[in-house]
């Protein structure tokens, strides 16, 4: 054969060789099938502490709320006009239950604003009955329907810190958190009516007219309605700046050594859920687990689990809801 035929034929087999690997380069693997085990995770005991973050403003005078501290009925006592900042407690109605009343009073330093509901009218525990108003610098914070339900079973300590101001600082919470109706202030009692002459005795003279006193004018403005909102006193030698921002940060619940688990292992966030759970040949099995707290790494794991589990990540890939009837997929 001629040489120079077959030097030309391996410099092309060489060439079409080397086009082919660079070409095809590395493999590229594919993705795992849906539902794949990416990692896994185990259960373990931590304590919790969940939290709500609220933006606020100082305020200055701020209504607040009284409840009813049972079921009963609510019987309203007739409070005077209170000149400047009392430095007791105003008592101003009660609940009264089986013949025993459970009195409700204005906090020192605040003054009556008003009346929720009407007198004598049947209440149930928690239900706002009376306004109040704060007399200074508070700081207020709107809350919205879903963070309603996170304080909705009370509050913990609340920290406050003032933008480009003092803080973090305690602030204690005044009141209730619920929305307030209007308040209502009764009217003062009408002047006593001069005695009417004896008919038996009609020549008996009729005594001349006493003067009585005008009635002393109510300077309050009953409160006007307001939204659900938090509002707290910070301590005295904090400086306060009326509209001046505020964030913060409520305690809504604590736990100690509960069982957790991360979040992404758990598919569900409050009451109930479900978890994949490994066995030893890495099949899973999926249980219903009763939640709890959670502060958004980690979840409480009530029920459904011992803690020894190994659980799959991510968790359960639950079917989207059903649309016009049709089954999700």
């Amino acid at each position: 054969m001629n040489p120079r035929l077959i030097i030309a034929t391996l410099a092309v087999t060489a060439v079409i060789a080397g086009c082919s690997t660079s070409a095809a380069g590395p493999s590229v693997p594919g993705l795992a099938e849906r539902g794949s085990t990416m990692t896994t995770a185990t259960l373990s005991r931590k304590d919790l502490t969940t939290k709500v973050s609220l933006k606020g403003k100082v305020t200055l005078n701020p209504v607040f709320g009284l409840v009813a501290p049972s079921d009963g009925q609510i019987r309203y006592l007739d409070v005077k006009d209170q000149k400047g900042t009392p430095t007791k407690p105003t008592r101003v109605g009660a609940v009264w239950v089986s013949g025993k009343p459970t009195h409700i009073e204005v906090p020192a330093g605040s003054t009556f604003a008003g009346r929720l509901v009407d007198d004598k009218v049947n209440v149930t525990a928690g239900m706002p009955v009376v306004s109040a108003k704060y007399g200074g610098y508070g700081i207020v914070a709107d809350i919205d329907g879903a963070q309603a339900y996170a304080l909705a079973d009370g509050l913990g300590a609340v920290r406050a810190q003032i933008k480009s101001g003092p803080g973090p600082f305690d602030c204690a919470v005044l009141g209730t958190t619920a929305a307030l109706p209007p308040g209502t202030i009764p009217d003062p009692p009408a002047p006593a009516a001069p005695p009417a002459p004896n008919p038996a005795n009609p020549a008996q003279p009729i005594p001349a007219p006493v003067a009585q006193p005008e009635p002393e004018k109510d300077s309050r403005t009953p409160s006007e309605s307001t939204g659900m909102r938090l509002v707290c006193i910070p301590p005295t030698d904090i400086r306060l700046i009326n509209g001046a921002e505020v964030v913060l940060e409520v305690v809504t619940a604590q736990a100690k050594q509960v069982l957790v688990a991360p979040v992404e292992a758990v598919a569900g966030k409050q009451g109930t859920g479900k978890v994949d759970v490994l066995d030893p040949n890495g099949a899973r099995q999926r249980k219903d687990v009763g939640l709890g707290l959670t502060d958004g790494e980690v979840i409480e794991i009530k029920s459904g689990l011992t803690g020894t589990e190994t659980l799959a990540v991510p968790g359960p890939d639950l079917p989207p809801p059903a649309e016009n009837g049709a089954p999700g997929k």
